[in-house]
């Protein structure tokens, strides 16, 4: 048994690394690999004491008797914790690389200790540090070399057109809507999903960028000052759009100036021919910006069938049927495209007809109907005048109205509470997922029928429990289990 126990203990060093390192590149994935944000910004601060602190601690004090507990306790934890997640770790080259680099650090400390009988103990600290160091260092050099792989592709197209596309709320809309509308004249191409960072651009370009595009429609996503700088320096666009701006990632920004500065950024670019920007930005003039503003918008009508709007273009007025597309808001978003489109030389009637034929983004507003039931996706819409509008939308059904929400993240508590009490007016089942505002919600719903449900994997079984034929259930923002 004596002989064992230094087996076993080498045994338990190993594997409990690679736990720890398991859950710290997990947080690190979530937060953009921001180790400041993993230990500042994370919304969940006490599972570091459970899944990290505690058990390393634990490792130092308990001595032989710490194999019991790892065995029997942290590990079973560390993957209840993990299956509940609904935003899992993805085994990508960095994480592979990660773990790998983890991997011989602490096999070969362990050997090393095992030899030369130097360490009372094995460590632990040591190889998590010098993994997340070693691994941050590799990453840094594979990043610049990766950037200047996709800045050489860029310079080769030299008839490409960059078109960039940023703002606050409805960017991912309206790089959708300028794609389908372009794709019908010319070889385009958009960046997939939300993939909105200097990385996933410059990954997007080297390994998707087809060699024949005409224009390439990217988006423009922050977290701090110069990150849009930062991707504008990479891409130059000849073209930039600035939505609408507000309060959303307020926490990171810390005022609405600092994101104004931010997202204005994108006009920097040494190739701008053009930029349209929305009203809510600035009113500031530049020579090379062109402002669209809602009140523009004329004779907007916006329901569950759809929408249809009118703008003046070209000294005459021009009306826009959209019965593919929800939400008021939406034509805002049309009438950039739309800016764009007639500026790159399509003509008003090409517009007219490629607008008819607009495709909702996936989770914005994407009407589903199933089982007798309506439904409005709406999950990947995280501002309070988007989700005001969804519920505007559910207002005018005849029949049951539920929601499914989050609330606001990253946002504060007093928008959270403007945004129930539109619920309160509307709603007769509202379903809280998560802790994130799930007290707030608690104390200011007053509807028919209220649940917190802290477990989203019990949701599906929920929906079908209380709700029917005939309701409208609208899925209002969504959250991972981590926030």
């Amino acid at each position: 048994m004596e002989k064992l126990q230094p087996v076993l203990m080498i045994a338990t060093n190993i594997v409990f690394v690679l736990a720890l390192g398991f859950y710290l590149i997990t947080n690190l994935q979530w937060y953009n690999y921001k180790i400041e944000r993993v230990i500042l910004k994370h919304h969940k601060p006490l599972w570091h004491v459970f899944y990290f602190i505690i058990p390393f601690i634990l490792y130092y004090t308990t001595g032989k008797f710490f194999a019991i507990f790892f065995y029997f306790a942290y590990l079973p934890a560390l993957y209840l914790w993990h299956k509940r997640l609904d935003k899992k770790l993805v085994l990508t080259w960095r994480v592979k690389r990660f773990f790998i680099l983890l991997s011989v650090l602490v096999v070969f400390q362990d050997f090393l200790c095992t030899v030369k009988h130097a360490c009372a103990t094995y460590g632990v600290f040591l190889p998590l540090l010098v993994a997340f160091v070693g691994s941050l260092m590799i990453e840094k050099y594979l990043f610049m070399v990766y950037k200047k792989e996709a800045k050489k592709k860029l310079q080769k197209l030299n008839d490409l057109k960059i078109i960039a596309i940023t703002g606050s709320y409805g960017k991912t809309s309206i790089k959708n809507f300028v794609f389908q509308i372009l794709s019908r004249y010319a070889p385009t191409y958009m960046t997939p999903r939300s993939v909105n960072t200097l990385g996933g651009l410059i990954k997007d370009v080297n390994e998707n960028l087809p060699f024949d595009t005409k224009y390439y429609i990217a988006e423009a996503g922050a977290r701090q000052r110069g990150d849009i700088y930062e991707i504008t320096t990479f891409l130059e666009p000849h073209i930039a759009v600035v939505g609408k701006v507000g309060y959303a990632h307020i926490e990171y920004f810390k005022s609405l100036d600092n994101i104004i500065r931010t997202k204005l950024e994108l006009i920097s670019s040494k190739r701008l021919q053009k930029a349209f920007v929305h009203c809510s930005v600035t009113n500031e003039p530049h020579e090379k910006v062109e402002f669209f503003c809602d009140d523009e918008i004329q004779d907007l009508k916006a329901d569950l069938e759809g929408i249809s709007f009118t703008l003046e273009l070209d000294g005459k007025k021009v009306k826009f049927n959209v019965p593919n597309i929800l939400g008021a808001f939406q034509a805002t978003n049309i009438y950039a495209a739309i800016k764009v489109a007639l500026y790159l030389g399509m003509s008003i009637e090409e517009i007219q007809k490629a607008v008819k034929k607009l495709s909702p983004v996936d989770h914005r507003l994407q009407k589903i109907t199933a089982g007798g039931k309506i439904i409005l996706d709406d999950g990947f819409n995280g501002n309070l005048d988007g989700m005001k509008e969804a519920i505007r939308l559910c207002s005018l059904h005849d029949g049951r109205k539920v929601i499914v929400t989050p609330g606001l993240v990253e946002s504060t508590d007093e928008l959270n509470k403007e945004l129930i009490e539109e619920i309160n007016k509307v709603f007769d089942i509202v379903i809280v997922t998560g802790k994130l505002n799930a007290e707030l919600f608690n104390k200011y719903l007053h509807v028919k029928e209220k649940m917190i449900l802290l477990d989203k994997s019990k949701l599906q079984d929920v929906l079908m429990k209380y709700t029917t034929e005939g309701d409208i259930i609208l899925f209002a923002n969504d959250a991972p289990n981590f926030i």
